[in-house]
């Protein structure tokens, strides 16, 4: 493939919801650039794009996936996206290395949950988009309805620069504005076309719609609205000039009407990206900081190189590689570039450009293009490499909270180093995945965007690792204290032929405020107990918390008052000490009323204003609070507590109620007791987990 200077290479981002036929839009984009013979098809698992082997055992898009063609001069990195909630990790790494959005929707869905969160995070990277409705060839599409939603979801300034003139099955012409003809396309998958001048109504139709399109550009630029009003329009020529400059400003949002599946109305939307959309030249600052913090600008046209690793996989058949956008610079095999993030040096090893499972070897990637090289040592998703001589740090992606979590077990003994290992590396290169030891709980706890996620990445584990591991519900961390004061006197007394032990201890306990832990205090007077054992009494206190008494969980918020006891001048010594105040404390904690305390998470629910009954509901049933409902664009959003027992597998239930169209997020707010008629329940619950 020919070295494509930054003016004419295209970053395209192609996202959207889930199942609005991106992949199948990749696909024939392909087939187009003649990058593939033929279509693929995603039931079969042989589209050029989803080739990882997770992607053929779910039948969804799970990785961003690069891929290379030329057309009309250009140099196309299209990035083709998963849409399924659970991977909008990956379309948010796509968003953030793109120069344009290829905004996808389906007009047999319309616009959902998933498209106006892609819609938002392509504001938030500033790049200009273009709507692409798919799905045309499909019985009962409204090409114009579907438009409508999208003006009442992204704004009015969306207009339709092709437009289907049969839209159904046998779906194969549309009405180009740009050029005002009509484009039949053959029905073998090629894209090949055949053009002819607009005549009657289509004629009629597109010179009105040309007209506005000229308006639009006029108001890009100055001079060109006083041309426009001079000559009361632009020339051809001046429009197109002055295109460009229109789309970056988004003075308005281009439309395309396309079936992916048929590869109809492709070849116009691969003319229009090659020519008129964004590149890297309309992107040339981006803004870091050096290891001290500092504000660092690297320009496209620095001659020190600065890359941004976007994405790291290793998966079978594919082997180690780490996705990389060229910011300055050029980099060579062979390279040594530092990453300030690590504090170490890399090797670069051989470069490639991709187009999906296929590499091609390259001899270096200047600023501004996307490649790949063989999996780097010690740099990972979300680094940046650069000169040692001027470090700097581009900004990562702001990932998502996790919203489901699952207790991990490995099934192997003597695995457990693997294990851990394993562990660590799925989350370098997927930094949406989490773990952690929970000493509370005393479990491996994961965490992810949604069941699928999980899934998949246990299955990653498996297959690199070789391990097995069981998957089941995370405990609860739930919490003990009291409602109430007590008292107790304990003595420990031990005598067994040799030296014995003796230690004598009174207690008072009595509820502390919310948050406040454990509060122990002495009030001694006199010299029954010498002040030497008083750290004794306090870690014997100490332990008992730990060790919960109700359900053997953490106790907290109770305040101790360590007042009085009795001591022998010889068999008193430390460790009767602990024992006594481990059982004093016992005592007075079992007259003090205990009871026991839940972690309650305030979740934040978007969906369609169709489901907000549903999901009130739901949340009802989950001894939920409602806090609120509020306009979320044209999204409804429901703000509730929630105790956490009644969160696991939330996001799956979430999906089911809303046909995959509702998101939420959690977050720990405080802990609450636990409905009285609940409690023997978890206590028995413990207990069974302990035996």
């Amino acid at each position: 493939m020919t070295d494509y200077p930054a003016p004419q290479i295209r970053n395209l981002s192609v996202v959207g919801h889930a199942s609005a036929g991106k992949t199948m839009l990749v696909e024939s984009m392909m087939a187009c650039a003649k990058q593939i013979g033929r279509l693929g098809s995603i039931e079969q698992g042989s589209t050029v794009s989803d080739f990882h082997e997770s992607e053929h055992d779910h039948g969804i898009s799970v990785h961003t996936t690069l891929l290379a063609a030329e057309w009309a001069g250009a140099k196309l990195n299209v990035l083709d996206t998963p849409g399924y909630q659970d991977f909008r990790s990956e379309a948010l790494s796509g968003l953030r290395v793109g120069d344009s959005a290829v905004v996808v929707v389906n007009a047999t869905q319309g616009v959902s949950a998933g498209t106006d969160t892609v819609w938002r995070a392509a504001d938030e990277y500033h790049l200009p988009k273009t709507l692409v409705i798919t799905g045309l060839d499909k019985p009962n599409t409204d090409f114009e309805a579907t438009l409508d939603q999208a003006k009442e979801h992204f704004g009015t300034n969306l207009f339709p620069l092709t437009i289907p003139l049969d839209a159904g099955p046998g779906f194969h012409r549309v009405l180009d504005v740009m050029r005002s003809e009509v484009v039949s396309y053959r029905d073998d998958g090629s894209g090949e076309f055949e053009e002819c001048a607009a005549e009657g109504e289509d004629a009629e139709r597109v010179k009105t719609l040309h007209r506005q399109l000229i308006e639009y550009v006029a108001e890009s630029d100055n001079a060109l609205m006083e041309k426009f009003f001079e000559q009361d329009g632009l020339s051809e020529a001046e429009m197109r000039a002055g295109l460009h400059r229109a789309l970056e400003a988004e003075v308005f949002v281009p439309v395309f009407a396309v079936s992916g599946l048929t590869n109809v109305g492709v070849a116009r939307l691969l003319d229009h990206l090659a020519k008129y959309e964004s590149s890297p030249a309309d992107h040339r600052l981006v803004k870091g900081r050096d290891p001290n913090g500092s504000v660092v600008e690297v320009s496209l046209d620095d001659r020190t190189p600065v890359l941004y690793v976007f994405k790291t996989m290793n998966e079978a058949g594919v082997g180690e590689l780490s996705l990389f956008r060229v910011y300055a610079g050029e980099v060579k095999g062979g390279q040594e570039l530092f990453n300030p993030a690590r504090g170490t040096t890399e090797r670069i090893g051989q470069l490639y450009v991709l187009n999906g499972q296929k590499r091609t070897s390259v001899d270096s990637l200047k600023a501004g293009d996307l490649g790949a090289a063989v999996k780097l040592k010690d740099t990972h998703t979300g680094n940046t490499l650069c000169d040692p001589q001027r470090p700097v740090m581009l900004p990562e992606v702001n990932y998502p909270a996790p919203n489901i979590h699952g207790a991990l077990t490995c099934d192997s003994p003597g695995d457990e180093d693997k294990f851990a290992i394993g562990l660590v590396t799925l989350h370098q290169e997927d930094p949406s995945f989490h773990h952690r030891v929970d000493d509370e709980v005393h479990q491996t706890i994961v965490s992810g965007q949604g069941e699928v996620h999980l899934k998949v990445a246990l299955e990653r584990l498996h297959r690199r690792f070789g391990i097995n591991v069981t998957m089941t519900a995370p405990r609860i961390p739930y919490r003990e204290t009291i409602s109430a004061k007590a008292a107790s006197k304990y003595r420990h007394k031990k005598q067994s032929g040799g030296a014995g032990q003796f230690a004598e201890v009174w207690m008072r306990i009595a509820p502390g405020a919310p948050g406040t832990g454990i509060d122990f205090r002495q009030s001694l007077v006199g010299t029954n107990v010498d002040r030497v054992f008083v750290p004794s009494v306090e870690k014997g206190v100490r332990a008992a918390c730990d060790q919960g008494v109700l359900a053997g969980c953490r106790i907290v918020d109770v305040i101790i008052d360590f007042y009085d006891g009795k001591m022998h001048p010889v068999d008193s010594k430390d460790v009767a000490f602990q024992i006594a105040g481990n059982h004093a404390f016992r005592d007075a904690f079992a007259d003090a009323r205990p009871c026991l305390l839940e972690p309650i998470y305030e979740i934040v629910v978007t969906v369609p204003e169709d489901c907000v009954g549903d999901i009130m509901g739901d949340l009802s049933s989950r001894r939920g609070h409602i806090l609120g409902v509020e306009a979320a664009g044209h999204f409804q959003s429901l703000r509730a507590r929630v105790p956490q027992r009644e969160l696991h597998h939330y996001s799956t239930r979430l999906r089911s109620l809303t046909a995959s169209r509702g998101t939420h997020t959690e977050t720990f707010v405080a802990y609450e007791k636990v409905p009285h008629e609940l409690a023997p329940v978890i206590i028995e619950e413990a207990k069974a987990a302990r035996e």
